[in-house]
Order: C-alpha cells, then structure tokens, then sequence
C-alpha cells in the first residue's frame, strides 16, 4: 500500500472535530484524501484543527457543522462535498452520542437522538453518496459500529440497538453494492481513550479514591482483555487499510478491534 494511495480521493468523516473520527480524519488525509470535516465545537478550535491537517498532510479540507439528527441539513452537507470536490468517494460514519439508562427509566428523547443519529444518519449519508459512487465504479462506505453492534451490555438499550443495526445496515449495503467497485464495512472498536471515556475514567477514580491509571486498567479489566486501550490512529489505519486494493473484496464485515472483548 503505497503511502499516498488515497490521492485525488475525498473522504468525508462525520462527527470529525475530535476523538476517533478526527483520527480516522487524519489517517485518511496522511493517505492524501481530501477531507470534510463534520461535528460541533468551537469554531476557532475546528479551524486550527482543518489548517493543521491541511499543513501536515497537503490536502484540501472542507466543513460542515450539519446536525446529524436532521436529514435536511445531511442533505446539504452532502451537497456541500459535491459542490467542493465534485462528491464523496469515501464516506466514514461516525457521529454518535450515548445516554446510560435502565429501558423502563429511559428518556424517549434520549432513545430518538441516538436512533437518529447513530443510526438513521447513515442511512441518509449512504443513500445521497451512492449515486455518485455507483458512477465512478469505485467508493468506500465505513461504518463506526462498536462491539456493542456485536453483542450487549446492560444500560445501553438505545445504543446497543443503533450499533446492532448499523452491523446489519452495513451488510445490505455490501450486497446492493457486491457487483461494483464499491464496498461498504463496518469497525466495531472496543473501548478507545476518547474524551468521552477519559470522563468515565476520571469519574471512576473519585468515586473508588484510586489513580487515574488504577481506574483505567479497572475499566478495562471488565471488558477488554488486553487491558490497553484501542487507539484512534489503529482505527485510522484500518479505515485506510479498508479503501485499499488489498481490500476490495472485504464486503459486509464487522472488524472488531476490541482488545480481545468479543473473544470472551
């Protein structure tokens, strides 16, 4: 695979302005894709952020702040990208949020956002990037999933159902595209040292009066067998791995890379 086999190509990663997609974001523009950055944040932060990326890596990159609960404004993201660099040839859907709740406690409107955006935001994403991808012959449809797309844990019931069904969402995408040069996979990581995470860490070791570090290997040691954490710049370079030739006949797989949890 050479280093810049992604040249000339446009990827557009939601949910991109920090943690994993941002490192997929990366990974991808270090392979020479342009880059449409998506996800809230200061303004400020995301602009040094694009000019880095643009800087570091010699690529073209883009923004949208779309709301990804709202098809309106997906629509127009995707627009965006085509009107930018002529459309999108690789899609990365990312953008997720979580709410931990027991169902009968469960906040409806908590269950629709992360339906919506978990979930029904890749819907509209791949259904508005195919047309294009279909006349290229050529496109890469990446879905973050989560082992819990594989299997369960309790509290997460809106979760664990969106991740469940963008594992199936991604295998119909694989067959209605298996005779052309597109594929669509998805990632199913384990747990990743996102901000989101660092929270649960810190919020651990006050609650048990133990070291940060202490807290995160208690963390992992309920889950994840390796006991390290996965690394955005590991699914960075999976996400690059999965647009290569070398991939081009993986159609429809959930890749875990969990640290050995779905093993158990």
């Amino acid at each position: 695979m050479s280093a810049r086999n992604l040249e000339g190509k446009t990827a557009l990663v939601t949910g991109s302005t920090s943690g994993i997609g941002l490192g997929i974001a990366r990974s991808l523009a270090a392979a020479g894709a342009n880059i449409v950055f998506n996800g809230f944040g200061d303004a400020t932060e995301i602009a040094a952020v694009r000019q880095q990326v643009e800087n570091e890596f010699t690529v073209k990159t883009s923004y949208s702040g779309a709301d990804m609960s709202k098809a309106a404004e997906i629509e127009a993201m995707m627009q965006q990208a085509a009107s930018e660099f002529g459309g999108v040839d690789i899609l990365v859907n990312n953008a997720g949020i979580q709410y931990v709740s027991s169902i009968e406690d469960f906040p409806v409107e908590k269950w629709d956002a992360i339906i919506a955006i978990n979930l029904t935001s890749a819907f509209h994403t791949t259904r508005l990037a195919l047309p294009y991808m279909r006349q290229q012959n050529w496109g890469r449809i990446i879905n973050l999933a989560s082992v819990h797309g594989l299997v369960a844990s309790a509290q997460k019931s809106a979760y664990v159902a969106a991740k469940h069904g963008l594992v199936g969402f991604t295998k119909t995408t694989a067959l209605e595209t298996a005779t052309t040069g597109v594929t669509c996979n998805a990632i199913c990581p384990g747990f990743v040292l996102t901000p989101l995470v660092q929270k649960q860490v810190d919020d651990r070791a006050a609650r048990d009066g133990i070291s940060n570090e202490e807290a995160k290997v208690s963390l992992l040691s309920e889950k994840q067998p390796s006991r390290e954490f996965v690394t955005p710049d590991q699914l960075g370079a999976l996400a690059v791995f999965f647009c290569s030739e070398a991939a081009s006949q993986i159609r429809g797989v959930a890749w875990n890379m969990d640290g050995g949890w779905v093993a158990q």
